[in-house]
């Protein structure tokens, strides 16, 4: 009687240890961010939905700043509002995070509505604020289903600090694409280059940061490897699209240099959760880096001969 009760005694803690663990685990998770937002999934007329998902975001207090459709079916509008440019100004590279990027995909018949998630981007781009209120402002606009993009998520202390793997860069490993001496010359270089579409590259947006010399420039890339129809579909192939991780953009700095977040960095963190090796994955698009790293530099008015190797993906 004695070693049955016992028995039962250990069970019981077993299966109580069992459940808190889930019960934690299940808590970190919850507090884990994703990098997309699905706001809704339905039939309907696809052009109609684009033209009121940018009603409704204008609605809120967003300014569409540029659309750009990559392929049939895919339509994404770039919007920014005052809450992001002060965060962008507060923060030493916070061009990156000056805009937020909604998609609208037609995937046959079923129209998804999904945009970046706003949380998780102020934590990889290492912003001055958390964006909360700018997530809270796209979920008025537009609803939420569910977070996704990643299984499990990471915390914003992972993202703050991301690198994909072993010898991958951080946030603070960005290309430099071009160097021109000043912020003016700069600028007037890239816009030369965008207007001649030189390496492919062309411009869907621009946002200068108030109060100081720094502007992202949104770009649509359509050559070779840079290609964006060919990077998405190798890494974008689930049910839900993560359409909106494009477009892909450059930050003309003050000190006259124009930046690109790796490659390995910015397509990481649209895509956590993809493997290396396999069908749909890294590899897939290993000669990505340099060819978008080479047409960023041309698109930014560099000759492409000064792009160096990044390397492909792995080491």
């Amino acid at each position: 009687m004695f070693n049955s009760l016992m028995t039962r005694s250990v069970i019981a803690k077993l299966l109580l240890s069992a459940l808190f663990f889930i019960m934690i685990s299940s808590a970190v998770q919850a507090k884990n961010l994703k990098p997309f937002i699905l706001a809704d999934a339905a039939s309907g007329d696809y052009a109609k939905t684009v033209t009121d998902t940018k009603a409704k975001l204008s609605s809120a207090g967003f300014e569409v700043v540029g659309e750009y459709s990559p392929y049939k079916g895919a339509n994404i509008i770039i919007v920014t509002n005052d809450a992001l440019k002060k965060n962008a100004k507060a923060t030493e590279f916070g061009g990156y995070g000056a805009v937020q990027r909604v998609a609208v995909t037609d995937m046959a018949g079923t129209i998804q509505v999904t945009y970046t998630n706003p949380v998780y981007m102020a934590a990889a781009y290492r912003m001055a604020g958390g964006l909360d209120d700018v997530a809270s402002a796209l979920k008025g606009a537009l609803g939420k289903q569910k977070d996704y993009g990643s299984e499990k998520g990471l915390s914003k202390d992972d993202l703050e600090g991301y690198h994909y793997m072993y010898g991958m860069p951080y946030f603070d490993d960005p290309d430099v694409v071009a160097e021109h001496g000043s912020y003016d010359k700069a600028m007037q270089k890239v816009k030369a280059a965008l207007a001649a579409k030189k390496g492919g590259v062309s411009k869907v947006y621009q946002v200068d940061i108030p109060g100081k010399k720094q502007t992202v420039i949104g770009v649509a890339m359509t050559q070779d490897m840079s290609d964006d129809t060919t990077v998405m579909t190798e890494v974008d192939f689930k049910d839900i699209r993560s359409t909106a991780h494009l477009p892909y953009e450059m930050l003309v700095h003050e000190n006259g240099k124009v930046y690109a977040l790796s490659a390995k960095f910015r397509i990481a963190t649209s895509f956590p959760d993809l493997s290396m090796a396999g069908d749909h994955s890294f590899m897939g698009i290993m000669a990505s880096p340099d060819a978008i790293k080479k047409a960023l530099s041309q698109a930014a008015g560099a000759k492409a001969e000064k792009a160096e190797s990044t390397g492909g993906f792995g080491f």
